[in-house]
């Protein structure tokens, strides 16, 4: 029996579908492994393909089956098309050798392909840095010497166990309205990244896309950086330094398709569909408007594996987000489905094809770096997404916990404060049966057509009531319960947590990118850190809040332990109390009831100091919670219990104090 089984035996009926998971996973890495010894040793396709400096000469080797013939052309030899035919070395395999006369490091190229007697232009599929002509908007690849080493100097760095991560996009992390750099996100947003004590930045649209505005999400270039922020050292310099100050970093890595663009990406490159994707209708991702990978083929896997292999060793990222995983997972890409029974996830809607590449990255990821992290964008929760492949699970080592944005936007948006159900909430954030990242908002809900935390609490007024000498009812709520519901989150949600650049402060502005809608503008696509800055606003008091909150996290280990452990929890008082990690959380959630000597039980008959308060004026607050030690006490037989007074939307957390 399968250990997946055994630690979860409500997925017995579901045994025979768990050991064809199995059976498909060794028939593939067998059929991969015929001739090599491991996946490391299979996942090698970057260093064979594409521009290779060797001694004195340049070569350059594509793999196109379906080609009748292949020509590289470029600034070298006058963009003549044909001038410079590759050779063909069998299996699909073709080659083009030059001196270093002819072809130099920086060279602008592009590869052509015949098909009968059509030739069309391309960018070579394992360009390393691809290039657009701002002017006349084409793309080109630039000739990079990756041979060469970057000097490094992270060599002692080791990857976080406990991941507090900072979800960012390079191009918005500045004020200006324009495009950031790596090496300004390097010295200017790093700083504060580490000042928030987050300690894994998650960075998006790295991999190179054509439209900026698809936030990286529509890929056409896998193995180069994004050109718009820099050069491919820039971002060695970005990781480099992030380990330096003990940030591990994450690449939002997108396997789950591709975009359609045949001269900017590998859709047709070598004239057919099928050389990277499924034929028809499987082919098409109807949703996204992007191509879906046929994950059987050994080739698609071998160039997908080697591309995880890369990043991880050619930039030093620390692991993976998956996004789309739940996409890959079915064949009709869990659109509107509610995955509401076990059955659903076993049946012949379930794409496991996709499953076992998934079991394979994971597997070659953790051999690559062994104490890599991968997290699984999955929102279906599939059985066994965080169980190691060898129990008969896929690999992962944490899921975002996407249910937890929609209960918040639920009870902001529909629901008066009175009408909460703190049992349903509870209930959403610790029921899990695997190890997820908690977050209250990601980048999903900063875009366009939907809204920010912070907006749905505040509307209009965050525009004009956000001085600090200004007191309004609706923006003392939005303050107060953008604390509190982070706070909530963030110490009983999760095995981690996650937040969005400039979420923490409550950020004002939605996402938009420049597009001919809004006349091409960076008003929207930016974020204005002179808010937090500036010493004025109420920024300044929820980012110092998050600031303290995640240094608190941290400092008490309180993933240590898996589940928090209710206290107490009474939905007419809306008070809710656990305990995580030593430390005793209270919530009132109430908008107008204060409660006073209200008896919490806790586990330490000891005296409790206030370690955290979102009360406190620093945090704008008012004050009501005190700083005074208090005492706990024994009612009976029941065990020990804290009276506490608790101010209406506020929450606390304590400590035992330690005798001398």
């Amino acid at each position: 029996m399968l250990n997946i089984i055994k630690n979860q035996p409500e997925l017995k009926p579901f045994e025979k579908d768990l050991k064809l998971r199995m059976d498909n996973y060794k028939i593939k890495k067998d059929i991969l492994l015929k001739d090599c010894d491991s996946l490391l040793d299979f996942a090698n396709a970057h260093e064979y393909y594409g521009f290779h400096h060797i001694g004195d000469k340049w070569y350059y080797r594509e793999w196109a089956p379906g080609a009748d013939a292949l020509y590289l052309c470029g600034d070298f030899n006058g963009w003549n098309w044909t001038s410079h035919p590759l050779r063909s070395i069998g299996n699909g395999n073709w080659e083009i050798c030059l001196s270093e006369n002819e072809l130099h490091n920086g060279a602008k190229v592009k590869t052509i392909v015949r098909n009968g007697e059509k030739l069309t232009e391309h960018l070579p599929l394992y360009a390393k840095r691809c290039v657009q002509d701002r002017q006349t908007a084409m793309w080109h690849c630039e000739v990079c010497d990756f041979d060469k080493p970057y000097p490094w100097t992270d060599q002692e760095f080791k990857t976080t166990k406990e991941p507090y991560i900072y979800e960012t996009h390079v191009g918005m992390a500045t004020e200006e309205w324009r495009e950031g750099t790596y090496v300004e996100f390097a010295d200017n947003i790093l700083p504060r990244i580490a000042d928030l004590g987050y300690n894994t930045v998650q960075m998006m649209a790295i991999m190179e896309h054509p439209y900026y505005g698809s936030f990286g999400y529509q890929v056409s270039n896998f193995y180069a950086a994004c050109s718009r922020y820099g050069s491919p050292d820039d971002l060695k310099y970005l990781i480099n330094k992030a380990h330096s100050m003990g940030i591990t970093v994450l690449l939002d890595l997108v396997h789950s398709h591709a975009v359609k663009n045949t001269m900017e990406g590998i859709n047709l490159f070598d004239g057919t569909t099928s050389q990277f994707f499924h034929e028809g209708p499987r082919g098409e991702h109807s949703a996204w408007g992007t191509k879906c990978f046929n994950y059987s083929k050994s080739e698609v896997l071998h160039f997908l594996l080697s591309n995880l292999k890369f990043w991880l060793n050619e930039y030093h990222f620390d692991g993976f987000r998956f996004d789309g995983v739940t996409s890959m997972l079915y064949h009709d890409h869990g659109l509107g489905a509610s995955f509401s029974d076990l059955s659903m996830y076993f049946t012949l809607n379930t794409d496991t094809e996709s499953i076992t590449y998934l079991q394979l990255a994971n597997e070659l990821i953790h051999q690559v770096k062994k104490d890599a992290i991968t997290i699984a964008e999955d929102m279906s929760g599939m059985p066994g997404m965080c169980v190691p492949v060898e129990d008969g699970g896929i690999g992962f080592d944490y899921r975002l916990a996407m249910g937890l944005p929609d209960i918040w936007i639920k009870y902001v948006k529909e629901r008066k404060d009175e009408d909460w159900h703190l049992g349903d909430v509870w209930t959403q954030l610790t029921f899990r049966n695997a190890k997820t990242i908690a977050y209250v908002e990601s980048h999903d809900q900063a875009l366009v057509g939907d809204q920010t935390m912070m907006f749905r609490l505040a509307g209009a007024s965050m525009y004009t009531d956000m001085d600090k000498a200004c007191h309004t009812l609706e923006i003392d709520r939005a303050v107060a319960l953008h604390k509190m519901i982070r706070l909530l989150t963030a110490t009983s949600g999760g095995d981690g947590y996650l937040n969005f650049m400039g979420n923490e402060f409550g950020h004002p502005e939605w996402i938009d990118f420049p597009r001919e809608g809004n006349g091409w503008s960076y008003k929207y696509c930016r974020r204005q850190w002179s808010l937090v800055d500036n010493g004025f606003l109420k920024y300044e008091w929820l980012n110092n809040f998050d600031r303290d909150m995640i240094h608190l996290c941290k400092a008490n280990k309180l993933t240590a332990q898996k589940y928090p452990d209710l206290k107490a929890i009474h939905e007419d008082n809306k008070i809710i109390a656990y305990e995580r990690g030593g430390l005793v959380f209270v919530f009132n959630f109430h908008g107008s009831k204060s409660q006073n000597e209200y008896m919490i039980p806790v586990t330490v008959g000891s005296d409790y100091e206030v370690i955290l308060s979102t009360d406190d004026e620093k945090y704008g607050g008012f004050g009501n919670i005190t700083k005074e030690k208090r005492s706990a006490f024994i009612p009976g037989h029941e065990g020990s219990a804290l009276r506490l007074f608790l101010p209406p939307r506020t929450a606390m957390v304590l400590k035992p104090v330690k005798k001398k």
